[in-house]
């Protein structure tokens, strides 16, 4: 094949990262990853202008791990994103591809958890540090050394940190580590403060743009379901009993994974069988064909092992487990709606994993609609449904054929025709619940419910004070500023950060020509350059900040 001479091993990486990525599933580098990894292995700053789900975080993963020494227990990367949730996708996409590189450890450090724990990892030698830019200065300010063996530096989704009020940070950040080291920048825009501080801090850095493209899968029906991690088998199991299915995929991202899930299944006596990388070829031909004849009705794969699968009967896909990328979906829903069928696809989804969930709809251009878990009533009309159509073609000439039998079997047990129909109906289900309070009881404790996300980390800064926070007197002015007034406040759900950002990424300012910024219950003070005020609140006229209008004014004192 050609992965030992193409793909990602001409592009000198470290044989055992290319061959984690090839465990992954990927055979091909996507055009931010051939273009960026050898700018990155060559040791140059680099600008990469990219939506996210074009691949970019392998694209900066893979050459970073390759120039990772394992015998060095000490911070060697750091990689800073706007959110807790992406540092988490950021962190594990690092920890998949590190798996063949002994030694190499990675710490995801995110406000909203506790900081002893993330500290202890950093001094313990981690070398791969994934954080968001609020809790990273927490722990400078702790021990301000954290970073002063880093040498490799990716900003993230640049934009988004600016926008969420990350800029100050940021600087910080910057003068913690050493001036040698090699610095990336990722940002799906350019605007003026993301060049500002590529000019401040960038060495002579290479370009890269790309552009997405878009994917479409319009013949597939798709849907999520907002779950627990924990509640996934139940989750299955539930969805299992109302989708009217022929055939069905389930994909999951470890081995172990295919295992646990198709035991699980086979114990409620559906008919499945585990698909992963360590099954052999003779076997995994079995297992396909077994799919296609109908011997078995659900597979549980890895993307790897369902790699070219291609079974017409299959109706329904679903992804237990979140794939890595838009691109890795798109196949895996590709595996239903075959030749010009219908097909329904349908994508569990963590609370963490929300983020990816709105990347897959930018890149398909598709919505994924959610749906809820079936309740009680839904899994009983199921089960009677079900055994109603495996009854209905029995009865037309069961009469003629059995009538004597039944009469003799009645007299015999002395019973009622109904008593009889009874027994025999609960030794056709193997005594399954087909009572809404036995469905009730016997079902898992799955809330029908959303769960709710986690915090996204915050950067520190100016916060309200509670109490009588409405009547305090503005501060002084600084000589050259002016102080303008937006209707804006906490109770809109308004930071200092969210004010900040937007002026600056609309603005078009530097960070140090805004003054201070004071965020009260029902209103926000902001101290701006006096010189070019009118042309700068006309800049902002139109600015939006958390889906509501900014409308900035020159605030008189008197």
């Amino acid at each position: 094949m050609t992965q030992e001479t193409g793909g990602f091993a001409a592009l000198d990486l470290h044989p055992n990262i290319v061959a984690a990525v090839i465990a992954t599933g990927y055979e091909e580098p996507s055009a931010i990853q051939q273009q960026s990894i050898p700018i990155i292995l060559a040791g140059h700053d680099m600008i990469g202008q990219a939506q996210t789900g074009t691949g970019k975080t392998a694209a900066f993963a893979l050459p970073i791990l390759s120039r990772i020494d394992p015998a060095k227990r000490e911070p060697q990367a750091l990689i800073l994103a706007p959110t807790r949730e992406l540092a988490l996708q950021v962190a594990t996409a690092f920890e998949t591809y590190a798996k063949q590189m002994p030694g190499v450890t990675v710490v995801a450090v995110y406000g909203g958890a506790p900081m002893g724990p993330q500290l202890k990892a950093i001094r313990n030698g981690a070398q791969i540090v994934v954080a968001t830019p609020g809790r990273l200065c927490d722990h400078l300010r702790r021990d301000e050394k954290v970073l002063a063996t880093v040498n490799h530096l990716v900003l993230d989704e640049a934009d988004e940190m600016l926008k969420l009020g990350f800029m100050d940070d940021l600087e910080v950040i910057f003068k913690a580590m050493p001036e040698t080291r090699q610095t990336v920048l990722f940002s799906a825009t350019l605007p003026q403060s993301i060049r500002a501080i590529a000019e401040r801090h960038l060495k002579d850095p290479k370009h890269v743009k790309i552009q997405s493209k878009t994917q479409t899968v319009t013949a597939i029906e798709q849907a999520h379901l907002l779950v627990h991690a924990d509640q996934k088998t139940s989750a299955v199991l539930s969805l299992l009993e109302v989708e009217d299915f022929d055939a069905l995929i389930m994909f999951v991202r470890t081995k172990q994974a295919t295992l646990d899930l198709a035991s699980a299944l086979e114990a409620k006596g559906y008919k499945a069988a585990a698909l992963n990388g360590d099954i052999a070829q003779n076997q995994r031909e079995r297992v396909i064909d077994s799919l296609k004849d109908g011997r078995l009705d659900i597979v549980v794969a890895t993307d790897v092992a369902a790699r070219g699968l291609d079974v017409p009967r299959i109706t329904h896909v679903f992804n237990v487990d979140m794939p890595y990328d838009p691109e890795s979906y798109v196949h895996r829903i590709g595996r239903t709606g075959r030749a010009g069928r219908e097909g329904r696809a349908l994508l569990l989804v963590t609370p963490r994993e929300r983020r990816m969930l709105q990347v897959i709809e930018r890149v398909t251009g598709q919505k994924v609609a959610e749906v809820r878990l079936p309740d009680s009533q839904a899994v009983l009309d199921a089960r009677i449904k079900k055994l109603t159509n495996s009854l209905a073609p029995l009865v037309a000439d069961a009469e003629a054929s059995h009538g004597d039998l039944l009469d003799r079997l009645t007299a015999d047990i002395g019973c009622t025709p109904r008593a009889l129909a009874a027994a025999l109906l609960r030794k056709a289900t193997n005594g399954q619940a087909l009572t809404l309070a036995a469905i009730e009881k016997e079902r898992p404790l799955v809330p029908n419910s959303a769960p709710r996300g986690d915090r996204t980390d915050r950067p520190s800064g100016d916060r309200p004070d509670r109490g009588d926070r409405e009547r305090r007197a503005p501060m002084p002015l600084a000589e050259g500023r002016a102080r303008c007034r937006t209707a804006l406040g906490a109770r809109d759900g308004i930071a200092a950060k969210n004010l900040l950002g937007a002026i600056l990424n609309e603005g078009g300012l530097a960070r140090e020509a805004i003054g201070r910024i004071q965020v009260r219950d029902s209103f926000s003070l902001v101290e701006l350059p006096e010189d070019g005020l009118e042309r700068l609140l006309a800049k902002l006229k139109d600015t939006r900040v958390a889906g509501k209008q900014l409308k900035l004014r020159r605030y008189r004192e008197d």
